[in-house]
Parts: structure tokens; C-alpha cells; sequence
């Protein structure tokens, strides 16, 4: 599964791998792939060393990348507290009377929220690159557009390529137009922030817009004969998510989710606001149920959202009330039916990749050939 731009990133397989683990993004890149280590859960910079300090040892020498949440353009002075006083009381009493209808109990008096939002917002990502830039890493990737002129430009003075999630040829041309090295065409299968366009049809559409910048193909993908397919369609490469988060390198700290998830269908994920404020598929829970009722307040734009809904979220987590417990994940959880090692994930990849390949050389009337 090479292609021009796995040989450029000394890769074995074209397989990028999207991932909040570190030891999941560190299997991605033993197993000879490219492990990407998501970075928007560290608030403190110094936790996100601490963890580019265990990736980069537990690599095995092979490359890998970090993702970021960055707006393409920059707002000054905006502090988490300013934020804080724009969520209006009826969505926080909506929050209160929903966790209290499902008897969520409170964190410890002093415990703070286990997960934030506020990796978010452009200050904190910005801490994040100062010390990302300190490790050998390869590939920067937003997951909200191009990153700005000042951070794209610092990541080439450094040698690492940048990518972008697109989810439209039009948000594709304008990432090549932002200097941007590597679009990633995100489709509506996909789990997290999507638009509506599915990938077979997005694939081609972005490759050609952007054509000759590398595309890498996302959503909907956890088989070898769908990355085959992403090939053929152009792409130099695939991005997967949702497929590592059944793994047991994965770290969900959930038995009841990786239950839900190992238990899931391919129709039970729902795109929703109800986490950022954006839409983004996840698991469909009587949470997003109740944010998505017209009869409720409705969600808050970015990052409104993801600040109201933090400490629930940690709550929900924390004593994993099942009827309210999701995740962000794509449709292809309905292919993860069984807790797999990374390594077990790219070994099926690569069969299912090779057999793809022979079929398609059987129908050409090529058998026998690569």
C-alpha cells in the first residue's frame, strides 16, 4: 500500500492514522504506518510533552504527525472566561435538569473537569505547536481548515508538511490557494466534524480540484479493499480515525463504551451538535436525542458548546451512565466488532488490500500481475 507520498514520509503503507492515544499512534507507526497524535485534549503544554516524550520513544524510529483545532484567522486577546459569561442560563439549566433526569452525580468537591474544550481555541492550540515543534514531527494537520499563514509558514521553515480537512472540493482549493501540502477528504461517513458529501463522491472531486497536491481519503474506511478503493479514485493515501478506538492499545478508560461501540451498527452514529457546536457524528445516545429536540433550547455555536457541555461530559464519562455515554466515531463502527492490537488492524488492511488488488487484475485480465 505505497504510494508517492508514503515513500516521500519513509512509510510502509499509505495509512494515516488519526489518534487522541499515544500508544495507539505509536503501534500505527511500528506497524508501518503514519501514527498522527490528536492534540486537542492538552490544555497544558507540558502534559503534551510529557506525551510526545513516550511517542517519540515508542515510535521505533518511524515518522509520525500531530493534529490540531486552529481557525485560519487569528483573534486576539480572547480568553476562556470571556467565553464562559456569552453561554446564556437556559442552556445551562437544560444541562442541569438532563444530567439530573438520568441521576449523574456530581464530580468530587476540587476535581475538575476531565475534559475541556479549550484546546480549541487558537491560544491554547498555539502552546501546543511551541512544544510540538521541539520533536521530530513530520506532519501538522487542522482539523479545522487551513491553519493560519503564520503557523504554515513555521511549520515549512521546520520541514514538516501540513495538511487540512476538507469536506468540499471549494474548502479544498481554498487550502492548496493556503499553501497547504496534503488535503484530506473528509466524507460524510466519517466520524467527528463532517460536512454532507459522501467519499466516493468527495475523493475524486477534491483530487482533481487540487490536482497535483496529494489527497488522503477519510470516512467510512476500515477494510483493504476500501483503501484500494480510495486509491483508484486518486488518492495517495487514507486517513483513518474511528478504526483505532476499538483497539487494545486504545485507552478509553470505559468498559461501557468500547461495549456500546463493539455493539454499535453502522446506522447508530448521528451527525450532532450537541459536543462543539458543530456537527459531528458520534454515537446517537439519548444525549444528543435531547440537544437535537426541538421542544430543548438547541445547541450554541463553537466553542459556546464545547464549553457548556464539559463538565457533563466528564460526569457522564466518569460514572459511564450508559444512556447518555457516546463518543465521536464514524460509520464504519459497525465494522468494529471485536477488540483487535493495531498490528491486527493493518495485518487485515493489507490482506484485504492485496485481495482487492488481485480481483481487480482478474476482471482487467491481468492475473498474476501487481
Amino acid at each position: 500500500m505505497q504510494t508517492e507520498l508514503s515513500k516521500h514520509l519513509g512509510v510502509e503503507h499509505a495509512v494515516f492514522g488519526f489518534t487522541p492515544f499515544p500508544a495507539v499512534a505509536a503501534a500505527i507507526s511500528r506497524a508501518g504506518g503514519f501514527g498522527v497524535l490528536g492534540a486537542v485534549r492538552y490544555t497544558a503544554p507540558d502534559d503534551l510533552r510529557r506525551d510526545l516524550d513516550w511517542l517519540d520513544a515508542h515510535a521505533g524510529g518511524r515518522p509520525y504527525g500531530l493534529d490540531v483545532v486552529m481557525p485560519a484567522k487569528k483573534v486576539e486577546g480572547v480568553t476562556e472566561a470571556d467565553v464562559e459569561v456569552m453561554i446564556p442560563e437556559e442552556h445551562r439549566q437544560f444541562v442541569r435538569d438532563t444530567l439530573a433526569k438520568y441521576g449523574v452525580p456530581e464530580l468530587a468537591e476540587g476535581e475538575a473537569s476531565g475534559w475541556r474544550i479549550t484546546g480549541w481555541m487558537e491560544q491554547v492550540a498555539r502552546t501546543q505547536l511551541d512544544a510540538a515543534f521541539d520533536y521530530p514531527i513530520r506532519l501538522l494537520a487542522n482539523a479545522l481548515g487551513s491553519p493560519p499563514a503564520d503557523v504554515v509558514a513555521r511549520a515549512h521553515d521546520r520541514g514538516v508538511l501540513v495538511a487540512a480537512l476538507a469536506g468540499s472540493a471549494r474548502h479544498a482549493r481554498k487550502h492548496q490557494e493556503a499553501a497547504i501540502d496534503i488535503v484530506v477528504a473528509q466524507g460524510y461517513e466519517a466520524g467527528g466534524h463532517t460536512g454532507e458529501i459522501a467519499s466516493m463522491v468527495l475523493t475524486p472531486e477534491v483530487v482533481e480540484a487540487v490536482d497535483p497536491l496529494p489527497v488522503l481519503a477519510a470516512g467510512g474506511i476500515g477494510s483493504g479493499r476500501q483503501v484500494a478503493a480510495a486509491l483508484s479514485l486518486g488518492a495517495q493515501g487514507v486517513w483513518l480515525g474511528s478504526i483505532w478506538l476499538t483497539t487494545t492499545e486504545a485507552d478509553l478508560h470505559s468498559p461501557a463504551l468500547t461495549r456500546k461501540l463493539l455493539a454499535a451498527g453502522s446506522g447508530d452514529t448521528v451527525r450532532s451538535r450537541s459536543l462543539t457546536g458543530k456537527p459531528a457524528r458520534q454515537l446517537r445516545t439519548e444525549w444528543t436525542d435531547a440537544w437535537d429536540d426541538p421542544a430543548g433550547p438547541g445547541t450554541l455555536p463553537m466553542p459556546l458548546q464545547g464549553l457548556l457541555v464539559a463538565e457533563a461530559v466528564s460526569r457522564i464519562q466518569k460514572y459511564e451512565v450508559e444512556p447518555l455515554l457516546g463518543t465521536p466515531v464514524g460509520q464504519i463502527v459497525g465494522r468494529m466488532t471485536s477488540e483487535r492490537s493495531v498490528q491486527a488492524v493493518f495485518d487485515d488492511l493489507t490482506r484485504g488490500f492485496e485481495r482487492a488488488v488481485d480481483r481487480i487484475n482478474r476482471i482487467a485480465g491481468r492475473s498474476g500481475q501487481s
